[in-house]
C-alpha cells in the first residue's frame, strides 16, 4: 500500500466544467486505489485497451471514474483504455486518465492526468494535475498563459527531457545527451511537457521511436504553445483530433521553435 493521500487537483474558477470534473474524479479514484491496493496489484495488467496496449489495474481504476464524469458532463470521451465514447455532443474530451502508469503504480510521485477539450476536431482547452502534489497547468488555445517556456534557442548547454532510449534510438538519444547540459528520463510525457511549458527545463522529446498517442500530446499542443513554446512531431506529421488509436508520434516539445529544430536535426542526425 502507498500511505500517501492524493490532494484534490488545485484548479483554477475558469476551467471548463468537464475538463474540472474529470480531473477530479481521476485524482479521487487514484486515491482511493492507492488505499486500497498494493502496488503489485495496481501494477497488473488485468485488460488490453483500446490503443493496443495492456491496461494495468491503476489505469482500469482511473478511466472508469473519468469515463463516469464525462458521461455525467455530457460530453464525448476519448481515452486510451476505452477508445472513443459518444455521447451525442460536439465536444470530445481527449484524456489520459493517467500519464505515467508505472510510476502511479509503484509510488513514484511523478504521474498525472491531462486532457484537452475538442471542439468538433478543434483543441480548444487543456488542463494537466499533478497526481502527488496537486498542481496543474490550464491553457486555453490562442490565450497566454501566466507560465512561460525558457525561450532557450540553442540545444547546447540546455536542460532536456527524454523518453527512455528504446531500441533503434540509442544513437540519437546519445547524440541529444551528449549536446545537452542535463538529460533527465522522468517516464510521464504529458508532466515533462508541462515542464517545459513553465520553463523548468528547455525541451522534451521521444528521439525517433514513435511511442505517443493523441492523449500523451493533445494537451501540449494546446498548453505548450500558449506558454510561448513548440509542440511539434520529429517528421512533420500533423498532430490532428482522430479516434483511431493505431496513430503514433514523437512529440518535440520545445522553449523556442529554434530550440525544436536543432533537437530534430540531432535525432535524425
Amino acid at each position: 500500500m502507498n500511505p500517501w493521500p492524493v490532494p484534490a487537483p488545485d484548479l483554477p474558477a475558469d476551467v471548463h466544467p468537464a475538463l474540472a470534473a474529470t480531473a477530479r474524479a481521476a485524482a479521487g479514484a487514484y486515491g482511493e486505489a492507492r488505499g486500497r491496493f498494493t502496488r503489485a496489484q495496481l501494477r497488473e495488467e488485468v485488460a488490453d485497451g483500446a490503443d493496443g496496449t495492456p491496461t494495468m489495474r491503476v489505469d482500469e481504476i482511473v478511466e472508469a471514474a473519468v469515463a463516469e464524469a464525462a458521461r455525467a458532463a455530457g460530453v464525448n470521451l476519448l481515452s486510451e483504455e476505452a477508445g472513443f465514447l459518444d455521447h451525442g455532443s460536439a465536444a470530445t474530451l481527449v484524456v489520459d486518465p493517467v500519464d505515467g502508469s508505472a510510476n502511479a503504480a509503484t509510488g513514484v510521485p511523478l504521474s498525472c492526468f491531462a486532457g484537452a477539450l475538442v471542439l468538433d476536431d478543434r483543441p480548444v482547452e487543456a488542463l494537466t494535475t499533478w497526481f502527488d502534489t496537486g498542481r496543474s497547468w490550464h491553457a486555453r488555445a490562442g490565450e497566454p498563459t501566466p507560465f512561460r517556456t525558457t525561450g532557450r534557442t540553442a540545444l547546447k548547454g540546455a536542460n532536456v527531457c527524454l523518453l527512455r532510449p528504446k531500441r533503434g534510438t540509442e544513437e540519437a538519444w546519445l547524440r541529444v545527451a551528449n549536446q545537452a547540459d542535463r538529460v533527465r528520463v522522468l517516464c510521464t510525457t504529458c508532466l515533462e511537457a508541462m515542464l517545459v511549458a513553465e520553463g523548468a527545463v528547455d525541451a522534451f522529446a521521444d528521439p525517433g521511436s514513435d511511442t505517443h498517442r493523441l492523449m500523451d500530446l493533445i494537451a501540449a499542443l494546446v498548453t505548450v504553445p500558449a506558454a510561448g513554446g513548440v509542440l511539434l512531431d520529429l517528421h512533420g506529421r500533423p498532430l490532428t483530433f482522430d479516434p483511431d488509436l493505431t496513430r503514433r508520434w514523437s512529440g518535440i516539445a520545445a522553449a523556442s521553435p529554434e530550440l525544436a529544430d536543432e533537437l530534430i536535426a540531432t535525432i535524425l542526425g
